[in-house]
């Protein structure tokens, strides 16, 4: 890991529920607002400095330069959801970036999907802040107080992604209720890649 490292945390809201498309892809949902954590860490993980942002569907060709200079983009679910929905919006390049998917991780040490307020409940003691299906609802009323419901609520799952995130760096598990409410616990592994470079006689002669 480099001394100092961006990470980029997001998650994103809806306009549509998918009983209202005709087929299973988010793309056809429309993106109402997107909220990201944007941070830089140093080699230890520790934070140096962050900001949450949110951009409202009409902003967000704004996220792509965010997301392009990130050495790692955070998510819950993000790679089959997110990534997806915002295919309207944003370059294809998107899924190509460095991504970390937390959901699935989990996913492939479980067996089974878990969803982020199971997980935010068990290991952080938090929980989502509203009913997920609001989010929407807030969106359809467009008023001003819907809107600031909705920008908080998107964010506040953005805490508990990168809260949840941390956790699991630090302490290489993560703890929540299964499908049969037994708390479960599962060690996980959100360390950044090895990187080997070898230097070769042309390259250490370039030193010089």
């Amino acid at each position: 890991m480099k001394n100092k490292t961006t990470e980029v945390i997001f998650d994103l809201e809806t306009q549509k529920f998918f009983d209202e498309i005709d087929d299973f892809d988010p793309a056809k949902l429309g993106v109402s607002v997107l909220s990201l954590y944007r941070r830089t860490v140093d080699k230890n993980n520790n934070e140096i400095e962050g900001e949450m942002l949110s951009f409202w569907e009409e902003d967000l060709k704004k996220t792509w330069e965010i997301f392009n200079k990130a050495d790692r983009i955070i998510g819950f679910n993000s790679k089959r959801f997110d990534v997806l929905a915002l295919k309207p919006y944003l370059p294809l390049e998107l899924n190509k970036l460095p991504h970390f998917d937390i959901l699935e991780q989990v996913k492939d040490v479980n067996g089974r999907r878990v969803s982020l307020d199971s997980i935010a409940g068990e290991t952080l003691g938090k929980r989502k802040i509203d009913d997920p299906r609001n989010a929407i609802t807030y969106w359809v009323k467009h008023d001003k107080e819907s809107l600031s419901k909705l920008k908080r609520y998107c964010e506040e799952d953005v805490v508990l992604t990168r809260d949840i995130y941390d956790f699991g760096l630090k302490n290489k598990k993560l703890i929540f209720k299964d499908y049969w409410n037994t708390v479960r616990t599962i060690e996980v592994d959100f360390s950044y890649p090895e990187i080997t470079e070898k230097i070769t006689d042309e390259d250490q002669g370039s030193l010089f």
